[in-house]
This record gives structure tokens, C-alpha cells and sequence, in this order.
């Protein structure tokens, strides 16, 4: 009989099979902010709301050489180069501020055409313009506060 009960017995790899598979966690670490970030999110968030001419003010304020915010995000980076979810959260923070501009821009009324662009690209072009205030002297930081509402249309040009 005990031959009998071999033969009822399932054989190993078919147990194998019936059995299910574990289920294995992923962990998924999510990297805390950097500093960057959290200004250039807190940059986008002043600018909301704001009239554009004061929206520019800040924004050339945020970036002017003594200022934290440009060291902080040439910092972030650096750092983030061969991190690609750093890197992307960090140009997300940059696109939060763009797109905040870009809507302040769409709401503000214009005083004279600001060359003919569309919201979306003035935008970039003026963000673009008061990162590079970082890098200007002290000195020359006024007139191109001044140059900046010039493009946006927000101010009576000189001369």
C-alpha cells in the first residue's frame, strides 16, 4: 500500500507550479527637495497674482549676483547632472516659474506691443533675461531691470 500512496502523490515540479509566487515591494525613495527647488517653487509662487511689472521686479530681485537663488540652483545642478529624477524635479521648479510669468503675462494688459511674441515665449525670453542678471555686475543690474520691462511692454522705453 505504501506503493499505492507514491503514485497519488503529485509529483515536485507540479507543486512547484501550484504554488503562487511571492509578491516582492519595490521601494521607491523619493528624493527630498533641494534647496533650488523649494525657491524657484516659492519664486512661482509670488509671482502669481502679481502685476507684471511687479512680477519682474522679483523675479530680477531673485536673480541679482548677491542673491541666493542663482548659486543655489548652479549648485543643484551640478549635482543633479548624472541624477536624472534630480535633474528633472529641478527643471519642473524652473518650468513652475516660467509658467507663472507666462500667465501673468496673458492677464496683464499691455501698454505698447512687446515684439510681437506670444505669452508663452515672452516668457522664456524674460526668465532667460533675468538669469543672466547673475552674471552682470552690481553695478548693471539697474538698467537691465529696466531693458527686461522694456521687452515685456511694461515700460516707457529710454531715450
Amino acid at each position: 500500500m505504501a506503493r499505492a500512496r507514491r503514485r497519488r502523490r503529485k509529483p515536485r515540479k507540479a507543486r512547484k507550479k501550484a504554488s503562487k509566487p511571492k509578491k516582492r515591494r519595490v521601494r521607491v525613495a523619493l528624493p527630498r527637495p533641494t534647496r533650488a527647488e523649494t525657491l524657484l517653487l516659492a519664486l512661482a509662487k509670488d509671482l502669481t497674482g502679481t502685476p507684471l511689472d511687479g512680477a519682474l521686479s522679483r523675479l530680477a530681485d531673485a536673480f541679482t549676483p548677491g542673491a541666493d537663488l542663482p548659486r543655489e540652483v548652479y549648485g543643484a545642478w551640478i549635482k543633479s547632472r548624472r541624477e536624472k529624477t534630480t535633474s528633472l524635479a529641478l527643471s519642473w521648479a524652473r518650468e513652475q516659474v516660467r509658467l507663472s510669468l507666462e500667465e501673468t503675462i496673458a492677464r496683464s494688459p499691455r501698454t505698447r506691443p512687446a515684439l510681437g511674441l506670444a505669452p508663452d515665449t515672452l516668457a522664456w525670453l524674460l526668465l532667460a533675461a533675468c538669469e543672466a542678471i547673475a552674471h552682470e555686475p552690481p553695478s548693471a543690474v539697474t538698467d537691465r531691470v529696466r531693458t527686461v520691462l522694456e521687452l515685456s511692454g511694461h515700460a516707457a522705453p529710454a531715450g
